[in-house]
């Protein structure tokens, strides 16, 4: 199995299993951290061991192979076709901004939590929690004081690190605050050694040309799928 196969899983079972909650077939990080679920393999005992992590009434939120196929006692809240897509440009690219004068990255930690919860309720990035901060490295920019563009570091798996969280505020799109974030995050995955990926949806176009000009190129197509426990 590669080591982005079943990555939330590995992430659960490896560098991030420090997060983990469940045991056996089923894990999900502490809820507070993030809502993302795994299970060891996609079968019968996979999804009965996510059933009693649940609970009846609870979600999971997972990255499936393919599309969800329904099953007895659960419901599909929301899902989305995703693309895996693995840094696999050696060239290191220099950013340039077309303003008068870049603006300052600040580093995000526990303070900047409410803010970063709100950026990513409004631009909707992926699941983001109270403590989604303490995965890794988070960046963002602000201008007059308000936190107007932000990137991370989300799952982990032994010699690879997930690009997350990209988001910029409606109201600053189309000046570069996302690829200079992005830029810098990278540049902290590469120095301890590892390669960057990330994960998209494959119907935001805007993005996946972003990711492309970053050097990033798609592995696999995986699925997400948001369910309930009935």
């Amino acid at each position: 199995m590669h080591a982005l196969d079943n990555v939330i899983w590995q992430a659960l079972t490896t560098r991030h299993r420090g997060f983990a909650e469940g045991s056996g077939l089923a894990r999900r990080f502490m809820r507070e951290v993030t809502s993302l679920t795994a299970f060891g393999s996609e079968s019968p005992e996979g999804y009965a061991a996510l059933a009693e992590l649940a609970g009846v009434g609870g979600t999971a939120a997972l990255f499936l192979d393919g599309v969800y196929r329904p099953r007895g006692g659960w419901d599909l809240v929301a899902e989305a076709p995703l693309l895996q897509m693995l840094w696999e440009d050696g060239v290191r690219r220099q950013v340039r901004l077309e303003l008068d004068s870049a603006p300052e990255i600040v580093q995000l930690g526990a303070p900047d939590s409410p803010e970063m919860i709100e950026l990513t309720a409004l631009t909707k990035p992926g699941p983001f929690g109270r403590r989604t901060h303490e995965l890794g490295s988070y960046l963002g920019i602000r201008l007059e004081g308000k936190l107007v563009a932000m990137a991370g570091e989300r799952l982990k798996v032994p010699g690879y690190t997930e690009v997350s969280a990209v988001c910029t505020h409606p109201d600053h799109t189309g000046k570069g605050y996302a690829q200079v974030l992005m830029t810098e995050i990278m540049r902290g995955i590469r120095e301890r050694g590892e390669t960057p990926f990330l994960h998209v949806r494959r119907d935001n176009e805007r993005a996946v040309a972003l990711y492309e000009r970053l050097g990033f190129r798609t592995r696999v197509t995986p699925h997400f799928a948001l369910l309930r426990r009935t």
